[in-house]
């Protein structure tokens, strides 16, 4: 079974599976070494890599390549829009991650213009459309993204027509990273056929595995939360030792633990 058929098989098991996200190659053995049995990147987690609010196209595949090679696991790539807005061009993004080592890819219709966040309906859909033909040319799964309700538009009937748009267009995952509740997720769920990600970076944090599985979510990712709470820890031991303390030294796990999975 190659990578690809691991990967596209994780999304029919009897139960979802943890889709975490990494930002470099030891984080990406970190968890391979936890038991996780696939990865996925993070744009926002390369963009705190290089200290920007967005990452470029050729950091992107960079990051794509350095942790595809760290490990054995199928990857899942984060290649926002695609980093053009014509379907073709955006499609193009697909042969690059394959050729840097991803199984997986994602396409989404937030354009990336604070003024017209989201790509119109029909455009949208001729984007995935794109996408699907590329992926399916190399083997990829392709996840179609749908990006207002994490952006702030708070239209859940708009999220999920272009989510089944996107499923008749050929898409093999469905994703709307800004489900808060169950309530929203099921909605989203019970609308279509192909198997959805839930991104739990911005959802309701008391929801569990167990209730995800309940109403047939098939996928489960963290986006950037790991890396956010990896910063969150920086920040907080470099105030400590601004202000003359180092307790957070006692916190710290031995080098040994972290090295076992190096």
């Amino acid at each position: 079974m190659t990578t690809a058929d691991r990967f596209r098989a994780l999304h029919e098991g009897p139960e979802p599976f943890l889709l975490p996200n990494p930002w470099d190659a030891g984080t990406a053995r970190l968890l391979a070494g936890l038991g996780f049995e696939a990865l996925a990147t993070t744009s926002l987690g390369v963009a705190n890599v290089v200290g920007r609010t967005r990452a470029t196209r050729a950091e992107i595949l960079a990051n794509i390549r350095e942790i595809a090679d760290a490990t054995p696991l199928p990857v899942n790539a984060d290649l926002e829009n695609g980093y053009a807005d014509d379907p073709a061009e955006a499609a193009k993004m697909i042969d690059a991650a394959a050729d840097a080592g991803a199984v997986g890819t994602s396409i989404e219709d937030h354009t990336g213009d604070r003024g017209t966040p989201i790509y119109e309906f029909g455009l949208a859909v001729d984007r995935v459309r794109a996408a699907v033909e590329r992926a399916r040319a190399r083997s990829v799964v392709l996840t179609a993204r749908c990006e207002n309700l994490w952006l702030g538009i708070d239209d859940l009937d708009d999220t999920i027509k272009r989510l089944q748009a996107f499923e008749e267009a050929g898409a093999d995952v469905l994703y709307a990273p800004g489900l808060r509740t169950l309530e929203q997720m099921r909605a989203v769920v019970s609308s279509v056929g192909k198997p959805v990600n839930v991104v739990m970076g911005f959802a309701d944090p008391s929801i569990t595995l167990d209730q995800l599985a309940e109403i047939g979510v098939r996928r489960v990712s963290i986006g950037a939360a790991l890396s956010r709470l990896a910063l969150k820890s920086f920040m907080a031991g470099a105030r400590e030792m601004k202000a003359g303390r180092f307790g957070f030294v006692g916190d710290l796990p031995p080098v040994s633990e972290v090295q076992q999975y190096f």
